[in-house]
């Protein structure tokens, strides 16, 4: 959509596109208090300045994603963040996932945007170290910079 359809759509009707691109009530609602915007860039640093999330929105808002290296029809926008991960990998992560979520007791999040599948595996993998408060606060930021990607693709100049 073009910022100026986003700059003057009621709350209702432009609240979704912000929650499809970060399912945080807070962020989105920031965003839309913070219209008119001049440019996306602007829009981009007000996502950041509503940054950190808070541990129970990084919660929720994981409960929105699917895995890494799962196939999904859902959602389309992370089938393309993680086109890097092809069919021979899916095992790998299937079993890497597991452990991560006995782990954490949620996903493995991250911004897989032109990332391939063996590098989006080490991380994985080197996550696993982190205490849960770190891998939290960690998941976060990569939801945080998800959802700037995905708003720089729904709203345009």
């Amino acid at each position: 959509m073009e910022l100026s359809w986003f700059n003057s759509a009621a709350d209702d009707e432009a609240g979704p596109l912000l929650t499809a691109c970060l399912a945080v009530p807070r962020w989105a609602g920031t965003l839309l208090d913070g219209r008119p915007y001049p440019d996306v860039d602007a829009l981009v640093k007000a996502a950041e300045a509503a940054e950190p999330l808070r541990a129970g929105e990084v919660e929720a808002a994981i409960a929105a994603h699917p895995r890494i290296g799962a196939k999904t029809e859902k959602d389309s926008w992370s089938s393309t963040e993680q086109s890097g991960v092809d069919d021979s990998e899916a095992a790998l992560f299937q079993a890497a996932n597991a452990e991560y979520e006995t782990r954490f007791g949620h996903v493995y999040l991250v911004c897989a945007s032109g990332r391939s599948g063996a590098e989006l595996l080490a991380d994985l993998r080197a996550r696993l170290t982190n205490d849960p408060a770190t891998e939290l606060a960690v998941a976060g930021a990569e939801l945080a910079k998800i959802a700037k990607l995905r708003l720089r693709k729904a709203v345009t100049a």
